[in-house]
Order: structure tokens, then C-alpha cells, then sequence
């Protein structure tokens, strides 16, 4: 794919983020109420969700037709360039009213996320990154921080009722043993933009899907971090364990994820 075509979706991706983000706005905290609909326990979609999966659905295939859709609440397949999207990351806040979601817009070409677009609405904050050319916020340029030590890291570590309470408690146990200050804010893309952004130094979770991640994992690479590989296979729907953050705290994240036994390395 040439680079003028890449720039067309990167142009069309960011516009279609902020589109996304006004319609999701004029959902969020409705008077009138907001019809939601449980898929399982504590996993939620709503109206608004429904209604941006139709805007973006539309706008690729009437923009690009021979891209292929990938999308949480729709599903698809994966092709050599295909669209991965969320139209509401942290929709369980959104429901609630609770200023903590994103439109979460990602492209991959042959396996390799090249755009990646994350929108915050509710305070206008658009991250933004294509391969090799920097990751930016409203137009200024973003750095992961430069902590490389567990003791003066904040590091996000998502839950889904995928991982068993018991994996996720002990996991919790190791990051806070190890001197880190836990968050979770119930958004894996806008975790990961304020990963990018060197608000907090690290993001882990044991179990997520492409749509969640692939925008913000080019977000961290592009702004100087370490983010793992998630390999697009089959029809792009199996979760991966995720871990992206500065490159000093790589090693030691993993050893957390893994439940290494031995304490780590706490460096004043």
C-alpha cells in the first residue's frame, strides 16, 4: 500500500474518531435514560455503542470498500488490511455515566497495526499515531515517562470477569509487593493512551481482544515504549494477555504477569 494511502486512512480514521466521539456524547448521562443490554455479568453495550458501530461500519465500506471490518460488537474477519475497532472502550463506565471510555480505531496491514486513533469525548483529548511517524495529543507530540523502577511506577492493571478473581488478586498482590501504585480505570485503550502520554508508567491484563488494544499498543511503541506483540490470526477474535509501559519496567511487569515467586527488584 502506498504511503498516500495510508495517509487517506490515517486523515479518515482521525475524522472518523472525533464523529464517533459526538455521537457517543450525545448518549452519555441522557436524561431520559439510555437503553443498555447485558451480554453476561458486568458486561454491558448500549444504544450508543450500537449506534457508532453503524457510523464507522458505513463510513469504511462506503470509503473503502475492499478494507476489511473487524469490530467488537459486530464481529468480522481479519484480511491483509483491515479496520479494528471499539466503538465504546469501557462501556460499563459509559453506562453509568462515569467520564472514563474512548472510540478506540485501529488499521493493520498484513498483520502490522499501522493507525491507531484513541478519542476521549468527554475531554476532547485525541490520541493519535501511524508506524514510524511519532504518537501524538491534540497535536503535541507524546513520550512514555522514563520510570524504570517498580517502587515509583503507577501501572494499570485491567480486570474482565475473563480471568479468574483469584489470577487477578494475586497479580494485584505481586505489583503492590513489588512497590507499585495500582489504578484501574475501566478503559484498556484510554489506559493505554495515558500509558503513551506518561501519565502512568505501565498497563497489564491477563485477557484482551484486538479491538481493545491495537490502537493504544501503537500508541506506546510509538511514543518510546515496549508494548508485546498481539498477532492478528483466524478471525481476530482471541484474547491475549497485553503488557505495554516504559522500557525500563518490561522485565519486571512480565515477572509480575507470570507470578515469578521471587521479589523484585526494588531500586531506590
Amino acid at each position: 500500500m502506498s504511503d498516500a494511502a495510508l495517509s487517506a486512512r490515517y486523515d479518515f480514521a482521525v475524522s472518523l474518531a472525533q464523529q464517533a466521539g459526538a455521537v457517543a456524547m450525545r448518549h452519555f448521562r441522557r436524561s431520559d435514560g439510555l437503553r443498555i443490554i447485558e451480554k453476561g455479568p458486568q458486561d454491558l453495550v448500549t444504544a450508543a455503542d450500537h449506534a457508532i458501530d453503524a457510523l464507522i461500519r458505513n463510513a469504511i465500506q462506503s470509503r473503502f470498500p475492499d478494507d476489511g471490518i473487524l469490530t467488537e460488537e459486530s464481529g468480522g474477519d481479519i484480511s491483509a488490511q483491515v479496520w479494528v475497532v471499539d466503538p465504546i472502550d469501557g462501556t460499563g463506565n459509559f453506562a453509568r455515566g462515569i467520564a472514563g471510555f474512548a472510540i478506540s480505531i485501529a488499521f493493520s496491514l498484513n498483520g502490522d497495526t499501522r493507525i491507531g486513533v484513541v478519542f476521549d469525548p468527554v475531554v476532547e483529548e485525541l490520541f493519535v499515531a501511524r508506524r514510524g511517524h511519532g504518537a501524538f495529543c491534540n497535536g503535541e507530540r507524546m513520550r512514555v515517562s522514563t520510570t524504570a523502577t517498580m517502587g515509583r511506577a503507577a501501572v494499570e492493571a485491567g480486570y474482565s470477569r475473563r480471568t479468574s478473581s483469584s489470577d487477578y488478586l494475586a497479580l494485584m498482590a505481586r505489583l503492590l509487593d513489588a512497590g507499585c501504585e495500582c489504578v484501574q480505570f475501566g478503559s484498556a485503550a484510554r489506559g493505554l493512551a495515558q500509558v503513551a502520554a506518561g501519565r502512568i508508567d505501565g498497563y497489564v491484563e491477563a485477557h484482551l481482544f484486538a479491538w481493545d488494544v491495537l490502537a493504544g499498543l501503537l500508541l506506546v511503541e510509538e511514543a518510546g515504549g515496549y508494548a508485546d506483540p498481539f498477532p492478528l490470526e483466524g478471525n481476530g477474535q482471541k484474547g491475549l494477555p497485553v503488557r505495554a509501559c516504559t522500557r525500563g519496567l518490561a522485565r519486571q511487569l512480565q515477572e509480575a504477569m507470570n507470578g515469578a515467586s521471587d521479589r523484585l527488584d526494588k531500586m531506590s
